[in-house]
């Protein structure tokens, strides 16, 4: 977690930025103790953060303003969920929303901005859950409510995951995803490592997802008629002794398991966390 992700997460919840707290303060003395040097935003960063925290109507000068920044920005979602990302560019969103390219760079300065809050945006339709039912069913509605996203918008899977802004409601699907493990006995790193291991099995789940839907609407064929066309080769040049872990495992009928729902996805998961709850418990 870099010192910038630090400084952010203590302003996702009851911190207030500018506003000393014994939380804010903890955070600083600990970034220190692992070695993070402070860090002078750059202006860039800074004209970022503040739109995505602070946004501001531009100065119309006297004169109504035409759109939002909402409508711009729901405009930007509308280009990326036709076109793709390569399609988001300010003279394209510009036209969606009956404008000039010039024009909308008083709302925006660019696209990297635009793109921050977009990406914002869309995370704000995430069904998070509140930490009030069990882990078990706290991690199903996240990785559905997820799936449902990336389903909507799958732009966002192209994106590196590893460098989303930092937004307001991008790090409210993070807190929310740690909230429901942190309430188990599980320790603080166990915690980490059972939701990163979730969002990258669930992205990984999307992504391949978005290319079956693509390649069965480009040919006309679904995965089950695609797999059915190849059932020659199984007679014709499978070979047992070459692959006997699969033939096991296929004789066994492991691989007719139906994952099609979440829960049902993510439930070899789901039964690791339980073993490791009771690993701690013991």
């Amino acid at each position: 977690m870099t010192q910038e992700r630090v400084a952010a997460d203590a302003t996702a919840g009851d911190v207030t930025v500018g506003e000393p707290s014994g939380l804010a303060e903890q955070l600083t003395e600990h970034a220190e103790a692992i070695g993070l040097e402070a860090v002078v935003p750059t202006p860039e960063q800074e004209r970022r953060l503040a739109l995505l925290w602070a946004p501001q109507e531009p100065s119309t000068r006297g004169r109504p303003a035409r759109f939002t920044l909402d409508e711009v920005v729901t405009a930007g979602v509308a280009v990326a969920d036709a076109e793709g990302l390569a399609g988001v560019t300010m003279r394209r969103v510009a036209r969606e929303v009956g404008a000039g390219a010039m024009s909308l760079y008083t709302y925006v300065p660019g696209r990297d901005e635009l793109l921050d809050l977009m990406i914002d945006a869309a995370y704000a339709e995430l069904d998070l859950p509140d930490g009030d039912g069990s882990w078990r069913d706290g991690l199903i509605r996240y990785a559905d409510s997820f799936l449902s996203l990336y389903s909507r918008h799958p732009w966002l899977l192209d994106l590196n995951q590893w460098r989303l802004p930092l937004a307001p409601h991008v790090l409210d699907a993070e807190e929310a995803g740690l909230r429901v493990l942190a309430a188990t006995p599980l320790e603080p790193a166990q915690v980490v490592g059972i939701r990163d291991l979730l969002e990258t099995f669930v992205h990984g789940l999307a992504r391949e997802s978005a290319k079956e839907r693509r390649d069965g609407a480009d040919t006309g064929i679904n995965q089950d008629d695609y797999w059915s066309s190849q059932s020659h080769f199984w007679e014709t040049y499978f070979d047992t002794e070459r692959y006997p872990t699969m033939t096991r495992m296929w004789l066994s009928g492991a691989f007719e398991t139906d994952r099609s729902g979440t829960e049902k996805a993510i439930e070899p998961l789901l039964e690791a966390v339980e073993r490791a709850i009771a690993a701690v418990e013991r």
